[in-house]
């Protein structure tokens, strides 16, 4: 019986990526690869206009972010099966695609027949990663096993402090003394076992706590 094709659209900033996704595939016949693009915004007009399986995207682009514009391209094709492809082995990236609609995310050392399972497994409506994304996000990280529980002020706090606020600053908007503030600043450090605000933001925007 002969299989119905699965059309496909790769995009990538690498030519070289590309290229060398086309000779992989390419040997399959139920596969074809219907445009490639190196940029966000290409793809986005393309989808409008063409039925596509699935999509094969990197998170660095040069005019866009992989994550958002997932979520941007599920908006416009919601049957589309959008499948991460990038170097990034960040858990949080990994669950960040997820929850913007992606139906899996690859590593890009994965092998071909790990490709070829993973676009089956997503056309049949399942989410899939590569068995090395599966290992990392079976392991959360430190950080995401110790997230603190705050109150309201103190979300309030960080949420200024990552807006990169001073603690005059913050006092003066939550018309509170810069000593409380500074207190409050201190227990947040203590909370996140931080050694800084720096690392304090980092650890909170890791863990979806703030928005930057």
């Amino acid at each position: 019986m002969q299989l119905e094709k699965i059309n496909i659209v790769i995009v990538d900033d690498h030519p070289i990526v590309i290229e060398g996704l086309k000779m992989m595939l390419k040997n399959h016949s139920f596969f074809n690869i219907l445009e490639t693009f190196t940029s966000g915004s290409e793809i986005l007009n393309f989808v409008k206009s063409n039925e596509v399986d699935i999509i094969l995207l990197d998170i660095t682009l040069p005019d866009a972010n992989g994550i958002e514009l997932c979520r941007e391209i599920k908006k416009i094709s919601s049957n589309t099966s959008v499948i991460m492809f990038s170097n990034r082995s960040e858990r949080s990236i990994i669950m960040q695609s997820i929850q913007n609609g992606a139906s899996g995310y690859l590593l890009k050392n994965t092998s071909i027949d790990e490709l070829i399972e993973c676009v089956k497994g997503a056309l049949s409506g399942n989410i899939v990663f590569c068995n090395e994304t599966k290992l990392i996000i079976s392991k959360p990280s430190q950080n995401e096993l110790t997230i603190p529980r705050l109150t309201k002020r103190e979300k309030e706090i960080l949420q200024l402090v990552a807006q990169g606020k001073t603690s005059a600053v913050i006092a003066e908007e939550l018309f509170l003394s810069p000593l409380t503030v500074d207190t409050h600043r201190k227990n947040l450090l203590q909370k996140f076992n931080a050694k800084n605000s720096t690392e304090l933001v980092t650890i909170a925007s890791q863990n979806h706590m703030i928005e930057i």
